[in-house]
């Protein structure tokens, strides 16, 4: 990647962590290069936090091992670590200014006052909060807060930066403006942030390299690209974005059936006949007559998003969800036109069979129309 190292500035090797019975972190590996921007990724109790906080030196693993530079810090605690960490909540001293904030750290090192003001200034000007030094911090807007966040964390030149949903607290358009700032203040400060997010978005919009994880194992490291173009399994596919994800068998190289239709792809290195995951995203799919459909259906439910329709489409019993600026009408017979580099195919893996078939959509539309729905009591009820 450009602009990047190529050096491992942090590495987890075979981390085990866990309480009791429960795995929080199952034998998981990771590399970090220098001044590269990565994001942890993954839902609530994947164990993207526990990572951060391994790296920070605030938990320590039950297994494995971890590097900074090729070094072993094992035994180095928390303060003593080349890292800084931003939380959710910023942590900013309330009763301080902006600049008291700021230069509290180097304070705290006694460096003398005449660097603290210079390197506040370079801060202040890396975060553009120039003649923002005297405004006490709970005047600041929370995009402000951040930016000091940052330049207090920053300030004492760690190697490596780890933010913990540093945007979660920020409202829609505030967030989209920080994720932009952030990646520009980590390409200027040149050194390495470690993101932990569950927001796909962000994650994508970010980062050099995204960590994929779940139930406490990376499913999938790669460009935001990669990871979205190619995804690895199931759970990938499904939490990056949308995706159709259908049962398949894959007769040979770069040919596919699934829906009982044989379909060209351009994905080899499979078995005869193996059973593999198709992989089709909602905006790759195109709506014709069914006439030109390599697959039809028939519509259930249209949604207007504002910049497209969010169509889905029974086909086989299977609900496709298919992302277009052409409109259809609920019980139209479609066709649906795939190319053939719009298939991805994927291994089967635990995850197969459990995602990817947007039949809730038509259900919560039946729940909402219904009002009736959930009104009729049980024999329970009536007995109370």
């Amino acid at each position: 990647m450009d602009g990047i190292n190529s050096s491992n500035v942090v590495e987890l090797r075979n981390i085990t962590v866990q309480f009791e019975n429960d795995v929080i972190l199952d034998n998981l590996s990771l590399s970090i290069r220098d001044k590269e921007f990565v994001t942890l990724l993954g839902p609530s109790g994947c164990g993207k936090t526990t990572t951060l906080r391994l790296i920070a030196g605030f938990l320590e693993p039950n297994s494995g091992e971890i590097l900074f530079d090729g070094v072993d810090v094992k035994n180095v605690p928390a303060h003593k670590r080349p890292v800084n960490t931003i939380f959710q909540r910023y942590a900013l001293f309330p009763n301080y200014n902006v600049y008291d904030n700021i230069a509290f750290g180097l304070k705290v090192a006694k460096v003398p006052k005449d660097d603290i003001a210079r390197r506040v200034d370079e801060m202040l000007e890396l975060v553009n909060l120039k003649g923002f030094e005297k405004r006490p911090v709970q005047k600041l807007s929370g995009g402000q807060q951040q930016r000091v966040a940052i330049a207090r964390a920053a300030i004492n030149n760690p190697k490596v930066l780890l933010l913990d949903e540093p945007l979660a607290a920020l409202d829609l358009k505030l967030r989209k403006d920080m994720q932009s700032e952030l990646k520009a203040m980590q390409r200027r400060l040149g050194i390495t942030f470690v993101f932990v997010t569950h927001d796909q978005e962000e994650a994508l919009s970010m980062s050099d390299t995204i960590v994929v994880m779940d139930n406490g194992k990376i499913q999938q490291i790669g460009s935001p690209t990669d990871i979205y173009n190619e995804p690895k399994n199931a759970f990938v596919a499904d939490f990056i974005g949308e995706s159709n994800i259908i049962d398949g068998v894959m007769l040979k190289d770069r040919l596919v059936r699934f829906h009982n239709r044989t379909l060209e792809c351009v994905d080899s290195g499979f078995a005869p006949n193996e059973p593999v995951d198709v992989v089709i995203r909602p905006e790759d799919v195109d709506i014709v007559h069914p006439d030109k459909g390599l697959v039809c259906g028939t519509v259930t439910s249209v949604t207007f998003k504002g910049v497209h329709y969010e169509i889905i489409i029974d086909v086989d019993g299977f609900k496709w969800m298919v992302q277009t600026t052409d409109e259809s009408k609920v019980n139209d017979y479609v066709g649906l036109s795939i190319e053939p580099d719009a298939i991805h195919i994927m291994k089967r893996s635990e995850y197969s069979g459990t995602m990817g078939d947007y039949s809730y959509f038509s259900d919560e539309m039946e729940e909402i129309s219904n009002p009736d729905f959930g009104s009729e009591e049980t024999e329970d009820e009536k007995v109370d």
